[in-house]
Order: structure tokens, then sequence, then C-alpha cells
């Protein structure tokens, strides 16, 4: 996969998308698996914010039954189900307790119907061929029982929990690449660190996007009969900017913050209640994940950041909620921050509002013909956006296209039976290397290896969490990685659980400056950057 600078210039296509999170990626490779000319961009890396920035949970949305949100709950387990199908390598199932804490037989009534509810609407969560991804009803433990499972639930007036399954994404970055590689192996011209700087307009219809290669500095147009934005958090003050005015679909923007730490469970996710809300306490690849709050954020998208108060304040949260737990700040190895683009209601109540979706239809909205956009929505419900979104963009073309395949046709590395099988015949490699780079490759993983050329410095280790040296020289040649943090943060986890050890980020940069060719100042300047990604910085 490169990129195809020289047809986005060039060509005229049925539709440009801006934007590469989860939500582009799908809109590409629906709309290129239909038969459309597509081409896709983003401003820096794909899954570079929001679709990184997550609780990395495919989940239906328990607690939108609060909302009396039944369509989207069930629209939200449905999809968990394709998720789990077509990317069984990154998608698996994980087993939550959610406790009880003195709250008397009414409370453990409600939630044992809404559970019951969940239960129902998620009929269809055994369809699947493996039977390790089937999920389970739920389940009410005891006391003892939920102790037995997790000690760390002690607390005063502790009834017991309800045990329920949900799913868990293994790297939501690899899956929204793994998107965008079915695109490009259906022929959408695609490129990342390209921005739109403004929308081509002409007699009140966008015909695409001038827009700029970050990585060569040069300038061009990119036409397209429509255009759709998929730029998250971005979206309206975008168009703002494009289209010279306010535009009809505003947004409020939800910053939440999640802490890695040392494994503070056996096996269980935790969904803790709170007065305000509730927060996860995850397992996820030998640490704990810890999120995430929820408060609206007025600041510009691209100075978001984490404050040493934002953890403090959390963990504040999460040792008086859970006080087992005793979590201290030297016990947080990394941290991030991301913002939930929500449709704005009016309620200015981030933690309550819809995470329903819209497609907006900017030429009966805003003047601006053959413009869309795709605003609010979550992660698990980007496929099924994107097949929304495709079939009013081929009814606006008046263009008979095929019909939508995304929801059984697997992703690029899923084409193997069983996942516990495929990891049983992988290639075997020292350490816990095999298993990781089975669920970041999938099928995908003989071709990974094969980069190395059959040199065994590729197989070496590189970092402590199963990433050896032969990702990132196909991470340079085949994924389109053009920065280390690319390399580091995205195409593989090297820089995932903290800042890495200086000899795997020499090793890698200079990997990579092998590979594309940098000078030592652009090596150099690399390795700079990937810094503030560990740093604390107070919030502007």
């Amino acid at each position: 996969m490169k990129r195809d600078l020289k047809s986005l210039a060039n060509e005229t296509f049925d539709l440009l998308v801006i934007g590469g999170g989860i939500t582009g990626a799908c809109i590409a490779r629906d709309a290129s698996l239909r038969g459309l000319k597509i081409a896709l961009i983003e401003r820096s890396d794909f899954a570079n914010a929001t679709s990184a920035h997550n609780s990395k949970l495919v989940h239906g949305g328990l607690r939108y039954l609060e909302n009396f949100e039944f369509r989207l709950v069930r629209e939200s387990l449905k999809e968990r189900r394709i998720w789990q199908h077509i990317a069984p390598h990154l998608v698996r199932p994980l087993p939550f307790l959610l406790p009880i804490y003195g709250s008397g037989f009414r409370r453990r009534a409600t939630l044992s119907a809404g559970l019951s509810l969940y239960d129902a609407l998620a009929f269809d969560r055994k369809w699947l061929d493996d039977p390790d991804q089937r999920l389970p009803g739920h389940a009410w433990l005891d006391r003892l029982k939920a102790l037995a499972h997790e000690p760390v639930l002690e607390a005063a007036g502790f009834d017991g929990a309800f045990l329920y399954y949900d799913a868990q994404m293994y790297s939501p970055e690899r899956l929204t690449l793994e998107c965008v590689i079915d695109a490009d192996q259906q022929g959408a011209s695609i490129a990342n660190y390209v921005e739109a700087k403004s929308l081509l307009l002409r007699d009140g219809r966008v015909e695409g996007a001038s827009v700029v290669d970050r990585e060569g500095q040069s300038a061009f147009d990119v036409r397209a009969a429509l255009t759709v934005l998929a730029m998250g958090p971005w979206s309206d003050i975008f168009l703002a900017k494009a289209l010279g005015h306010q535009v009809s679909s505003r947004l409020i923007r939800s910053k939440g913050i999640h802490l890695l730490v040392p494994s503070a469970t056996r096996r269980h996710a935790l969904t803790v209640p709170t007065k305000s809300g509730h927060f996860f306490v995850l397992p996820w690849r030998g640490h704990t994940l810890i999120g995430t709050t929820d408060s609206e954020y007025d600041g510009a998208p691209d100075d978001l950041s984490v404050s040493e108060g934002d953890i403090r304040d959390f963990l504040d949260l999460v040792n008086s909620s859970l006080p087992a737990v005793r979590i201290g700040r030297e016990d947080v190895e990394f941290f991030y921050a991301g913002l939930r683009p929500l449709i704005d209601d009016g309620s200015r109540n981030t933690y309550k509002a819809s995470r329903k979706s819209e497609l907006v239809d900017h030429g009966l909205k805003d003047g601006a013909k053959a413009l869309y956009s795709v605003i609010g929505g979550k992660w698990t419900t980007s496929r099924a956006l994107a097949e929304k979104a495709v079939t009013a963009v081929a009814r606006a073309l008046g263009r008979p296209v095929g019909a939508c395949s995304t929801a059984k046709r697997t992703l690029p590395g899923a084409k193997f039976g069983h996942f516990s099988e495929f990891i049983a015949s992988s290639v075997l490699l020292a350490g816990n290397a095999s298993k990781n780079l089975a669920h970041i490759y999938g099928s995908r993983l003989a071709e990974m290896i094969a980069s190395a050329a059959h040199r065994t410095d590729r197989l070496e280790p590189l970092g402590a969490h199963g990433d050896i040296c032969a990702q990132i020289v196909f991470a340079a040649r085949e994924e389109m990685a053009h920065t280390l943090s690319d390399a580091l943060l995205r195409r593989t986890g090297v820089a995932q659980f903290g800042p890495p050890p200086t000899p795997a980020i020499t090793k890698a940069a200079d990997i990579m400056a092998a590979e594309l060719k940098w000078s030592d100042e652009r090596r150099q300047r690399e390795i700079a950057d990937l810094a503030p990604v560990f740093k604390v910085r107070e919030a502007a």
C-alpha cells in the first residue's frame, strides 16, 4: 500500500473522503467494494486521533438503555457481532463484572432487567462459527463468587456483581488500518499526510478539495463528483472555515482520558458505577486500562492534552470508587486523551448526550451541493454508518452500485478459520511475540515475516511487548508508515505502554531511516517528535 498522489492529483473521483479515522476508512472500504471510484485523504496518519484514543471496546452500550435508545443498542450489538466476524484476530470477547454496593433489592432488580433486555437485543450474539467468539448471557454472582473472580472488588457494602460480556479490540489502530488496506486492494486512491485546506466550490456545488501534501509540501486539487467529510471533532470547524459561515449541524466535544497501569484484575473487566456516571477497568495486553472521563471540551481539538490535574482527579475517583485497587501516580505508565464528537442536542451534558450518528446533506442545509458530512456515532457502529453514507452517495450519483458486502466480507488479516487454531499454527518466535503478531496481522503474518528476508536480526525483539524489528520494515514498505510515531504507536505497539527503551527507539529509527532514505537530521527529528507523546501538558 503506497500513497497514491499521482492519481489523487490527476483523476476525477466519484467520491472524495476527507478523514482517515475509522469512519472514513469504513466509507472508503464500502464504496470501493461497491464499485465506486474513491479517493481517501488524511491530514495526519490513519487512526491518529479519536479512533485510537478510546477504551478499545466494541460494545453494545448497556447504559444507553437508561435513555431508552433501544434502536442504538440493537444496532451496536449487531455491529459488535459483525466486527467479531470480519476481524476475529482483532476483536475478541471480554467478560465484565458490574459490582453492586449496598444498593438494595431495587437497584439489583433494575440492573437485572436491563441486562436481560441487553441479552434479548443481542439475540444474534452466538451466530458465529468460532465457538470462542460466542458470548454467553449475563449471570448474578454473589459476594463470595464475585470476590473469588476479582478480589479488587472488596469494599464496604459489596453485595455481589453481575457478569456480562462485550468485546475488546486488540488494537483500534490496526483495525482501522485493515479497513484502509481493503479499500486500497479494491482500487481506492489513498494517502495519509495530505491535508484538505479548502473546498472547491463552483456555483454552490462542491467539486472536491484543494490539498497540500505535508510530506513533500506540494499543493494540488482532488476533484470528485461528491465529497464526504469524516473529520470527527474537526468537522464543523473545517466546514465553517471552508464555507465562510457556521453550518447547521453543530458538535459538542467530550474529552475522555485513559490511564494505563500494571495489571489490577485477574481476567475480568469492571464496570464501576460512580455518582456522575461510570468508568471501566479493562485488562489489556497484560496491563490495565482505566477509562474514561467525560467532560465538555471547548478548546481547539489540536490543543487537546492530559494534565497532571486530569490524572490526579481521575485517580481520586478511581480510588474512592474502588478502594482496594490503590493506584498511585507512580503506577501510571501511559496516558492519552481523546475527543468524542457528539451531536449537539442542546443538553450540554456530554455523558448523557446520545451517541447516535447523522449523515448531513449540506446541499439541503447549508447551500453546498454535493457535500456531506458524517457526525456523531461511536466506534462500534462506524461500519453501519458507512453503509448508510455510501447508499446515500450512490443515490445522489444516480448510479446503480453493488450491494453492501462489508458485514460479511472478512478483513485482509482474517483469512483463517478459528483463531485459536490459527495461533497454534502460526510462526513460532521467542516469548510472547507469536501471539502478539498473530493478533496484529492475522493471516498477513507470513507476509510480514517474509519482509525480514531471512535476516535473523529482523526477527529480534523490539521493546518488551512482543514486537519485532521486521514490523518496522513492513510498516514502511507496505503499510504507509511515514514517521517514527506511525511505526511505533500505530503499526506496532512498541510505544503504547509508555516511553520505549532508548535502544528500541534507536533501532526502529535506524530501520525507518534506511527504508525511507532519511537524512540524519530527519532521523533525529523523528526521535525528538516522539517524546511529547509521553509528556503531561496543561491544556491550552
